[in-house]
């Protein structure tokens, strides 16, 4: 079954994390198990970010937080976010195109 990851963060530090985010993608290549992201920012607070990420499965995504690469990354993160990231997990019933 399908799983997608809803985070949001906020911050200040976009450009910050924009840049990590391009190392993290660079350490996992061909090791990560990421199909598809999407980076969204609120237009009503500039500061708010949601990232919606796309895997074929929960244990693949698990798979894909237990990489070294992805615990420095979210460790990286926090420091540069303004409070805590909060995840939904979610097993998708009904993809339609």
């Amino acid at each position: 079954m399908s799983f997608i990851q809803i985070i949001e963060a906020r911050t200040k530090n976009f450009d910050e994390l924009r840049a990590l985010d391009a190392e993290w993608e660079q350490a996992t290549e061909g090791k990560r198990t990421l199909q598809r992201s999407l980076l969204t920012r609120d237009r009503n607070d500039p500061d708010h970010y949601v990232i919606v990420a796309f895997f074929d499965s929960y244990e693949s995504a698990m798979e894909n937080s237990s990489l070294p690469e992805t615990a420095a990354f979210a460790e990286k993160y926090a420091a540069l976010a303004d409070g805590p990231m909060v995840f939904q997990d979610l097993d998708v019933l009904d993809d339609r195109s």
